[in-house]
């Protein structure tokens, strides 16, 4: 069962290069497949470019969804990113 997290975007530049690359690495550390959601589209968190091509602006609503052997821990590590860099609630 995969688990998900809702966050809203509360940085005022959205998820701008250096908050996107953070999350990208903190995704790439877990084996469990880590997507991010807006808007009805879905991209793998691991991709700098996928990311980036979603424009996920100031309050934005999106979901991040991990499915693998470690994706409770996958979660826990991009909600700290998130609250750490000020970027989601």
């Amino acid at each position: 069962m995969a688990e998900t997290k809702e966050f809203k975007i509360i940085a005022e530049t959205g998820i701008h290069a250096r908050p996107a690359t953070l999350l990208v690495q903190a995704a790439s550390k877990f084996v469990s497949d880590v997507t991010l959601s807006y808007q009805g589209k879905e991209v793998n968190l691991k991709s700098i470019m996928g990311v980036m091509s979603l424009g996920v602006g100031h309050g934005a609503e999106v979901t991040i969804k991990a499915d693998g052997k470690d994706e409770k821990e996958a979660i826990d590590a991009i909600t700290k990113v998130m609250q750490d860099e000020g970027l989601a609630k």
